[in-house]
């Protein structure tokens, strides 16, 4: 919210913001009355603000609800651009897949969720298969978690009180302490696997994408069906393609990554190694 004093606070660019943050998988078309209800703002305000976003092209009417066009791509388009960060990270994402023959994500961070930016889908991808801008709950994913694990301890601190922990399975932690320390650990061992937390059936582990400077930006993230593929199996032959990738796409943007989660500013020298090198 803005303070009082804030006169270069534009809150007409906030509620238009958030009319399109509105729109999700779950909600891919809306009546004015259901953005007015998931904004909070009201329905003479949405209606004008639906118009104006429609004429500039980045939603469209069917019928009494409102949808969101292709053209909301080139918001997401001009941050992944900015960094070259989807052109840096495809040839590391495409060899981790033809590696292992499972689908490699990309994702960044986006208040309490994932979203991923790119995806390389395997021959055998999984029969749900998750679509760029799928968004994910950073606290349940092994991407998400990474992504935590890169934000200050403050922000961290307000996450863990405020963002919302469901159950989504059996195995889902929703305990903010324990979060806490999974978190840290992620951090001290440079990647994170969930077992079934975000989803019954499914195992996900991720490595974090570092820039200059050791700034987590990004993080890389597969999934695999527990049925077929045992924790030890991630750990040997899954988990060193994605560390490796992580490695090399974070060196190409400047931060030398090492996956017990410590970065400096060398490359590591012919006769260094660790358990993911």
């Amino acid at each position: 919210m803005k303070a009082a004093e804030d006169k270069d606070y534009v809150q007409s660019l906030e509620r238009g913001l958030a009319v399109l943050l509105a729109f999700s998988d779950k909600h891919p078309r809306l009546t004015l009355g259901q953005l007015s209800g998931l904004t909070g703002l009201s329905r003479p305000t949405v209606r004008r603000l639906v118009l104006t976003l429609a004429r500039l092209g980045y939603v469209r009417e069917e019928g009494r609800a409102y949808a969101l066009t292709p053209h909301v791509l080139a918001l997401g388009y001009a941050f992944t651009s900015s960094l070259n960060l989807t052109e840096l990270a495809q040839p590391q994402m495409e060899e981790v897949t033809e590696v292992t023959g499972h689908t490699c994500s990309l994702a960044a961070l986006d208040g309490e969720d994932a979203v991923f930016l790119l995806r390389v889908p395997s021959r055998r991808a999984m029969q749900h298969l998750l679509l760029t801008g799928t968004r994910l709950p950073a606290f349940a994913s092994a991407i998400g978690r990474v992504l935590l694990g890169g934000l200050p301890d403050p922000e961290v601190d307000s996450f863990l009180r405020h963002a919302p922990f469901p159950r989504l399975t059996p195995h889902t932690e929703t305990d903010p302490d324990r979060l806490r320390a999974r978190i840290s650990q992620v951090r001290k061992q440079g990647w994170e696997l969930v077992d079934q937390e975000l989803e019954e059936g499914v195992r996900s582990f991720s490595a974090p994408v570092r820039a200059s400077g050791g700034r987590v930006i990004a993080a890389l993230g597969m999934s695999v069906h527990a049925g077929t593929v045992s924790i030890a199996e991630i750990h040997r032959a899954y988990l060193p393609p994605l560390i490796k990738a992580a490695k090399e796409i974070s060196s190409r943007l400047g931060a030398s990554y090492h996956p017990n989660g410590q970065y400096s500013s060398r490359q590591p020298s012919p006769g260094e190694s660790s358990a993911y090198a």
